[in-house]
């Protein structure tokens, strides 16, 4: 009679933990506020204001936009608070930086509504490969969340991980 092979990683209390579920659905676009700028470079208000109120806000509408400007341009700290208040009653979520930046703040509101509670006293892997980009911010956030109530982290799969902590007993 054959060895019965049993599968040691299905009977493990090991959780994994996969970022990839924190990823919000929706269009993410970026924004260049240098469109409304003359020559891309210069900021005057009431042209600025006019180019605004002409503009079609409507095509933003229940998506997250990155707010930037691709210029050297320097630009007055109102200058995008004006555009954000525009994208408001349209975009999902409006954050002032790049495309990186925004997928940051996305997983970093999903990370700060987490129930760690039932992850205490656990062993908890951290999904290592996933088909979206989780940005590496994310997982420094969920280690800060997790850490303080697992018994031990890892990254990568069950079958190939690498330790990250053990509680000290």
């Amino acid at each position: 009679m054959a060895d019965t092979l049993v599968n040691r990683v299905a009977k493990s209390p090991l959780i994994t933990f996969d970022l990839e579920n924190f990823y919000q659905i929706g269009t993410r676009q970026s924004l260049d506020m240098s469109q409304w700028l003359d020559q891309g470079l210069l900021l005057k208000e009431k042209h600025f204001r006019a180019q605004l109120n002409a503009h079609d806000w409507s095509m933003y509408q229940d998506q997250f936009i990155a707010l930037y400007c691709s210029t050297e341009a320097i630009l007055p700290a109102w200058a995008s608070l004006l555009v954000s208040t525009h994208l408001q009653p349209y975009a999902r979520k409006v954050v002032r930086g790049s495309l990186h930046d925004l997928e940051v703040q996305l997983f970093t509101e999903e990370i700060q509504r987490l129930d760690v509670t039932p992850f205490k006293d656990q062993p908890v892997i951290l999904k290592g490969c996933s088909d979206k980009t989780v940005p590496p911010e994310a997982y420094v956030q969920l280690i800060a969340k997790l850490q303080p109530v697992v018994r031990s982290l890892f990254y990568g799969e069950a079958c190939s991980s690498v330790p990250l902590y053990k509680r000290k007993k």
